[in-house]
């Protein structure tokens, strides 16, 4: 105990004696924990984005014009067994014309002068996220196609596409920057650490002359990186948090839509994925 005082007095008086070096150390480890940071803040944020994007993803079922009520019931029971569907939305013919009769408007007047209702019956299925890929759901729609009853299968094969091109891209990004911040801020703690030790090698050589143990040595040092460690990660975390703020309270202001995209903190996902 009487050694743990020793080296925590010896500690605080070094922080105190060398203030100017010391402020600056902590300022270039809170900048270097700041940048890591924010880059993660970034990653997340566009995988939140991608994840948000994936999660509109539908597929559309066209069901045959002259399809039977115990078919239409057989093809929903055996959707709604399926585990990699999540929804079943089924939609008739008369729900698909009064769509599309919102959806004209003003000029939904043309469709009174159509003999029948030309739209067929469908069903809208959710499908599980971990399946959306471009090679999984291609394979459900063939097999889906296959199923009596079942006129078309429709789901958005460039935009799916598009989707998990964009997303593998990102990511690869993201490791590489990811790696390079990590490389930087390490070799700066590192400079910054061997700068501290190399100013006291001269007290580090008193006292291996006097017989001091090599723990007895460390442990004044090993306080004072635990103080300075403490107080960087203590200023990168309110830069970081005014940062998040002013994203949020002055940048919405210009680009309303971004508050949708941004994930709250402490990190966590903003909704749940399947």
């Amino acid at each position: 105990m009487r050694i743990f005082i020793y080296s925590l007095q010896t500690a605080i008086k070094n922080l105190l004696r060398e203030k100017l070096i010391n402020f600056l150390t902590v300022i270039s480890i809170s900048v270097g924990l700041l940048i890591l940071s924010a880059y993660v803040m970034i990653t997340i944020n566009v995988d939140s984005v991608i994840n948000r994007w994936s999660m509109g993803f539908g597929m559309v079922v066209y069901l045959q014009e002259d399809i039977s009520t115990d078919n239409e019931v057989s093809i929903n029971n055996l959707f709604a067994q399926d585990s990699e569907i999540l929804e079943v939305k089924y939609i008739s013919k008369t729900q698909a014309l009064d769509s599309l009769s919102e959806i004209l408007g003003p000029q939904a007047s043309i469709l009174e002068e159509l003999d029948e209702n030309p739209l067929p019956s469908s069903f809208e299925l959710k499908l599980r996220r971990d399946i959306l890929n471009p090679s999984d759901v291609e394979q459900k729609a063939e097999l889906i196609k296959q199923l009596d009853g079942v006129e078309d299968v429709q789901y958005g094969e460039e935009w799916l596409s598009s989707l998990n091109t964009i997303s593998r891209i990102l990511r690869v990004i993201a490791v590489f920057l990811g790696i390079a911040i990590f490389i930087a801020i390490t070799f700066i703690t590192y400079n910054t650490i061997k700068i501290l030790f190399y100013r006291r090698r001269d007290e580090i050589e008193t006292l291996k002359l006097l017989g001091a143990t090599r723990s007895f040595i460390k442990l004044p040092f090993l306080i004072e990186g635990f103080f300075i460690g403490l107080l960087s990660g203590v200023a990168s975390s309110l830069l970081l948090i005014g940062l998040h703020s002013f994203t949020t309270l002055k940048l919405i202001e210009f680009l309303p839509s971004i508050r949708a995209l941004m994930v709250p903190l402490p990190l966590r996902p903003s909704c749940r994925y399947q």
